[in-house]
């Protein structure tokens, strides 16, 4: 098979948001592949905003130190073969397909034992297959959703890492913070150590009593580890971080954002924690691998005059947190916001955060076929920005257009910026249109 052929059997197994929550079927089907999920220590990341940074930043410094990494991450913003990484690259097209035959009759085995593997439980499976065939001498894996019955939730951890909790995916995992909490705790494990970024009180309490319960040592930013400075700088911002065994000064990290610095941290304490001893990690090592650090959809300048940023933010939490890093690394006169969001997501909340930002908004459609109706969006945005300040575009390469011809007709020295944001998808189209290249 070629990759087209795999990726469109692969898309056949449902949608990503669409499941039966529980192990039984990636079970299953690894147990026939010979557990290759246990075949490297793994760093496991859970947590509602900020996995993907984290696990990229994770990754930047484990490769530093001349090991042989395994990524996988999720969602995609353009290509399925983004979310399995080796040696900091996607698995090639040509691999991709291999794994996917090589795993093939298992997964067809699974299904007639009356457990149909699913869209996010295949592309786990041949990751972690992946992985051990390489073989990677450690495996960094974001969470898809939650974590108890996330399929990615079939490892032994020796690191977890939770990102900051905030509301998302409310009909899935909870309608509250101490819900959702219990479920992205699931990811702990007995006698690993666990990296909590700074948590709202009710979420710390939660995780904290998971600890407590499987005997996992854990380490708090804010206490054990932080942040001790940060200084905006020319394409990013630089750092003086307080790691589990060390600080570590004039850390240069071309991301922007207080969130990013934090992400930043908990992948510093992450790397730390897996490895043996008590000395600091090199702090040349820490620098290098920080200063070639990219998270590709998050706060991500595409262009200039007029300056466009893409930015995947998609939930109140993520939407406060780019907000904040654009506010402070940028020094925007007026921004126009282009947005296109999904149909599930609490819009109103993200639209309520925009409107003191935005000068003007072009709404518009991804496409997902979760997207919101342009119809419905539009509807929302003129209650919350009035008529005179919200444009409808029916694509979104046409809604860019729009949106970079306001801020050109506001003349090159206006200050005008334009934030393509709402999305993952959103996010991953823009990169698309906009013929971004960088993984």
């Amino acid at each position: 098979m070629d990759y087209r052929a795999v990726e469109r059997a692969i898309l056949e197994r449902g949608v990503e948001w669409d499941f039966e929550p529980t192990l039984d079927r990636i079970v299953a089907l690894l147990d026939l592949l010979g557990s290759p999920q246990q075949a490297y220590p793994v760093v496991h990341i859970a947590g509602t905003n900020g996995k993907t940074s984290t696990a990229r930043l994770t990754e930047a410094l484990l490769r530093e130190r001349n090991l042989r990494v395994g990524r996988f991450t999720s969602p995609h913003l353009v290509s399925m073969r983004e979310r399995i990484v080796v040696d900091g690259e996607p698995l090639s097209e040509e691999r991709f397909a291999e794994v996917y035959e090589e795993i093939a009759p298992y997964v067809e085995l699974t299904d007639t034992q009356g457990r149909r593997i699913q869209f996010f439980e295949l592309l786990t499976a041949m990751a972690y297959a992946a992985f051990a065939d390489t073989p990677v001498d450690v495996a960094v894996i974001e969470t898809g959703m939650g974590g108890s019955w996330d399929a990615t939730n079939v490892v032994e951890s020796a690191v977890s890492v939770i990102t900051p909790i905030s509301l998302d995916h409310t009909d899935r995992l909870g309608p509250d913070i101490p819900s959702i909490a219990g479920e992205k705790a699931g990811i702990i494990k007995a006698g690993s150590t666990t990296i909590f970024a700074q948590q709202d009180l009710e979420a710390a309490e939660v995780l904290m009593r998971r600890a407590v319960e499987v005997g996992a040592v854990v380490a708090r930013e804010g206490l054990e580890f932080g942040v001790l400075s940060r200084e905006v700088a020319l394409g990013g911002q630089l750092l003086t971080l307080r790691g589990l065994k060390g600080v570590y000064e004039d850390v240069y990290l071309p991301l922007y954002g207080a969130h990013q610095a934090s992400n930043a941290v908990c992948s510093l304490a992450a790397v730390e924690a897996l490895t043996g001893g008590d000395d600091p990690l090199d702090v040349e090592l820490v620098r290098q691998a920080f200063a070639q650090a990219s998270s590709p959809g998050r706060l991500e300048v595409v262009r200039t005059s007029p300056t466009v940023i893409i930015d995947a933010a998609h939930n109140p939490g993520g939407m406060e947190a780019t907000l904040d890093g654009l506010h402070e690394s940028f020094d925007f006169a007026k921004v126009i916001g282009v947005v296109a969001v999904m149909a599930d997501k609490d819009v109103s909340a993200l639209l309520e955060l925009l409107e003191p930002i935005l000068e003007e908004i072009v709404v518009t459609r991804n496409s997902s076929p979760r997207s919101m109706p342009l119809e419905e969006l539009a509807e929302l945005a003129v209650g919350m920005f009035g008529e005179d300040r919200v444009h409808v575009v029916e694509r979104l390469d046409d809604a860019i257009d729009r949106g970079i011809g306001i801020a050109d007709a506001a003349g090159e020295f206006s200050g005008t910026g334009v934030l393509i944001t709402g999305s993952v998808v959103t996010a991953g189209d823009a990169r698309l249109l906009l013929k971004v290249d960088k993984p």
